[in-house]
């Protein structure tokens, strides 16, 4: 069964609006950066993401928001723990990002 995964961001309050644009290109870009091992291709289904607009005031901090789909579970953990491509993007975040969170859920499962 297919693993939805929620990312949401809150940058430092003096993060530079071009390294937050850059930081949520290259998120958006992981879907064709990142490689499977054994097939050579990429293995993210799908990524969607950008800046909060809700009106409700329920942010508690987080500006902008993913959402990255894979195929299985086997594939979330490997972008987890082991695809290059996403632990070098996340290295690069200490700096403009105040908080992460992140939620993984397989549809129905409750």
């Amino acid at each position: 069964m297919g693993i939805t995964r929620i990312v949401l961001f809150q940058f430092k309050a003096g993060a530079a609006a071009e390294a937050v644009n850059d930081a949520c290109t290259r998120m958006l870009a992981l879907k064709d950066d990142c490689i499977h091992p054994t097939h050579q291709r990429p293995y993210i289904k799908a990524v969607k993401g950008g800046k909060d607009n809700s009106i409700e005031g329920l942010q508690n901090g987080i500006t902008h928001a993913f959402v990255v789909e894979f195929e299985n579970a086997e594939d979330r953990d490997y972008y987890v723990k082991k695809d290059p491509a996403h632990l070098a993007f996340v290295a690069t975040l200490g700096e403009i990002l105040e908080k992460a969170q992140i939620i993984d859920f397989t549809e129905g499962k409750f």
